[in-house]
Order: structure tokens, then C-alpha cells, then sequence
């Protein structure tokens, strides 16, 4: 049936990075990182709101130095969103932005050095319920295993994966995620399959350096797109060269085509041909500009012809089927009425907009009706 996913996810643990679950059987999340200068506040406070306009429901920060500590305090006051800080090597950033209220922490133990060192950040993420990812990334190996096999590989990221965890589990602390990231495509997918059915830990999911916005959003959905559909992952970033908001946007699309996750208009679009009976890239292109802000879940069908049109209307919560003297438009399955073909992408927001109210006013009386009986009772 349309927007029932048949995928069976891998059951994991689950953890909180703020107020957003991870694991288990919550919904996934959907991150991104900012690439603007942490200490730079207000660029960086301005980035995160417009990745989180755009569906964020994480963030994470670069924090390089005490500088940047400093301006993580500031930012973490101000982000209406949890916030993952991003250290490498240093333990006392860690402790610091720790005590600014980080939601989470992205470090890997094995790196910060003395065993007081990594106890101490371990203890401080405890008292303080922040959880840890341990990011394990291809191009960061660890000089042993690189010797040991001879250049990055599935197993290679594995064990390393596996040197955190033991350190972790060292000091019973099982409050983390893990990644496992490659620029390959199938060394990825492998090292996340040999993990996950090893461990509970929820797992993050990505693939480092994809390229830039059309090669990597592509690559990103053949290797996300295979973990996902066998039930493997429970946050996900797309690495892109591009805008960090449109590292969102391919994001949901992912789970869009997966049914793993609705959010905003799912456009259903021929590829168009000669038998389309108006410009369907055109106006696909203007809809989707137009109805970017739209957050709530919707199917809207835009076939340019009578061959496959009513069909995928019936199935939409709009349909349009081109026609050569104006076209059928379809809402909740059933034929409404006909539309001058100057006037298609007019007439479909104003019709989507106004589905939405409909639904925004049924919630707001059902919600007004429950209150009601629960006075009364």
C-alpha cells in the first residue's frame, strides 16, 4: 500500500541527544554541520536556523580550540536545537563545552590520549547524561591498521570501532552511537553490516566526502538507500560539498522514497515526454519553490498525460492528468474539476494550501473536543 514501508529495522538501543531519540523505535533523525566559523556566532546561529527550517533535527558544531568552546556557550544559549559538538584530540574542550550543555559529544576515546584523560571525559558525560558517538571515518585510521591491512577496508573500520567501544565498555558506559564512514560506496555498507550484527548501539549513518550536490546526494542514496532498506540505521547525514540545507533536503528525500519518514510534499512527476499535454519541469520546479516551506506530509501527482495520470492521482492527495484542452485535477482520489493549463501551479498551490488548513482546522476541533470530554468527565 502507498506510504507503508515494508522494511524491518534492525532493533537497537535507544539514546537521547537532547530531546530527540535515537534508536529503538524512534523516528530517524535527520542531521547535518555547520561549515561556517564557530567562533563567528552569529553566521553559525544563522546557519542552524536555516537547516532546522529546513527539517533538521540535529546539528552538529566543529569546536577546534577554547576559542571555539567559548562560542559554542554562546550559540548552545541561543539554538533552538540540540547540538552535537565535533573535537578531535583535546579532552579539555570536551570537559568545557560538557559543562555548556552539549547534547552530545563526537569523540573518539582512543584519541584523546592518557587513560586519566579518557576517564575524565567518560565520568563527565555520565553526570552530565551526555551520550558519545564514536565516528570512525576511512581517512583517520589509526597507523597500526593501516599497516595491518594494507589501506582502508570494511574489517579495518570494524576493529577500530570496536578499540572505542572496549574503552567505553571499559567504564560501563553504554550511552553512545557509532558511525562507520568510507567515500566508497560498498566498503560502507559492508563495515555497517559486520557491525550491526555485533552490537545494539544505535548507529549513524553516512558517507564521508560523497562530492558535491548531484554525485553526492546520488551517492549517498545508493549506499544509505541499501542500509536502510535492510533496517540498518537510525540517524542519518548526507556529506555533501554543497549547502548544508540541501544535505537535509536530499535526506528526507531518502527516507521519502524509503516510506521510512514523511516530511513536506512528496511530488510524484512523469519524466515527461511528447504526449505530455503541458510543461511538466516547469512547473514541478516552480510547485517544489514554492511549497518549500511546507512541513506537513502530502502527495501531489503531476502527470502530463491520460496514460498514467489517473492512476497516480487516485493514489495522491492531489493528482493532476494532462489534458489538451486543460487538465483534471484529482484531490483524495476523486475527480474535482478541470484547470486551464496557463494556470496549473496557481491553481495547485492555492489547492494545497488550502487541503492543509482543512487538516490544521479538523486537528485544532478533534484536540477542542478532547478537552471538552475530559473536562466534562
Amino acid at each position: 500500500m502507498k506510504g507503508e514501508s515494508w522494511i524491518v529495522r534492525r532493533k537497537s538501543r535507544q539514546i537521547m541527544v537532547g530531546n530527540v531519540p535515537i534508536g529503538g523505535d524512534a523516528p530517524i533523525a535527520v542531521q547535518s554541520m555547520t561549515n561556517t566559523d564557530t567562533c563567528d556566532v552569529e553566521a553559525t546561529l544563522a546557519q542552524i536556523k536555516q537547516v532546522q527550517d529546513a527539517g533538521a533535527d540535529l546539528v552538529r558544531i566543529s569546536v577546534p580550540t577554547m576559542d571555539a568552546a567559548e562560542a559554542f556557550k554562546k550559540i548552545k544559549e541561543r539554538a533552538g536545537i540540540p547540538l552535537v559538538a565535533d573535537i578531535h584530540f583535546d579532552y579539555k574542550i570536551a570537559l568545557k563545552v560538557a559543562d555548556y550543555g552539549v547534547d552530545c559529544l563526537r569523540i573518539n576515546p582512543g584519541n584523546i590520549g592518557k587513560e586519566d584523560r579518557i576517564r575524565a571525559v567518560i565520568e563527565k558525560a555520565r553526570d552530565n547524561n551526555i551520550p558519545i558517538r564514536i565516528g570512525v571515518n576511512a581517512g583517520s585510521l589509526e597507523k597500526d591498521l593501516q599497516v595491518k591491512y594494507g589501506e582502508p577496508t570494511p574489517d579495518a573500520l570494524v576493529e577500530s570501532a570496536f578499540r572505542h567501544i572496549d574503552i567505553l565498555d571499559k567504564y560501563d558506559f553504554q550511552n553512545y552511537k557509532i558511525s562507520l564512514k568510507a567515500s566508497d560506496v560498498f566498503m560502507t555498507v559492508s563495515a555497517y553490516r559486520k557491525l550491526a550484527s555485533q552490537i545494539d548501539q544505535p548507529l549513524h549513518l553516512g558517507i564521508t566526502e560523497a562530492g558535491g550536490l548531484r554525485a553526492g546526494a546520488v551517492k549517498s542514496s545508493v549506499g544509505l538507500g541499501l542500509l536502510l532498506s535492510e533496517g540498518i540505521g537510525d540517524t542519518i547525514r548526507i556529506s555533501l560539498a554543497a549547502d548544508p540545507v540541501e544535505e537535509i533536503k536530499v535526506g528526507y528525500d531518502i527516507l521519502k522514497s524509503l516510506s521510512l519518514r514523511q516530511r513536506g510534499i512528496n511530488f510524484i512527476a512523469c519524466p515527461s515526454c511528447s504526449r505530455q499535454n503541458f510543461d511538466v519541469i516547469k512547473t514541478v520546479n516552480e510547485l517544489e519553490m514554492r511549497l518549500e516551506d511546507v512541513r506537513e506530509a502530502m502527495d501531489v501527482a503531476i502527470i502530463g498525460c491520460v496514460v498514467n495520470g489517473p492512476g497516480e492521482a487516485k493514489q495522491s492527495d492531489i493528482g493532476l492528468t494532462g489534458g489538451s484542452k486543460g487538465s483534471l485535477l484529482y484531490q483524495d482520489g476523486k475527480k474535482s474539476h478541470k484547470i486551464d493549463n496557463d494556470d496549473l501551479v496557481d491553481s495547485i498551490e492555492r489547492t494545497v494550501r488550502e487541503k492543509l488548513a482543512q487538516r490544521e482546522k479538523a486537528i485544532a476541533e478533534k484536540t477542542k473536543g478532547e478537552s471538552i470530554i475530559k473536562i466534562g468527565a
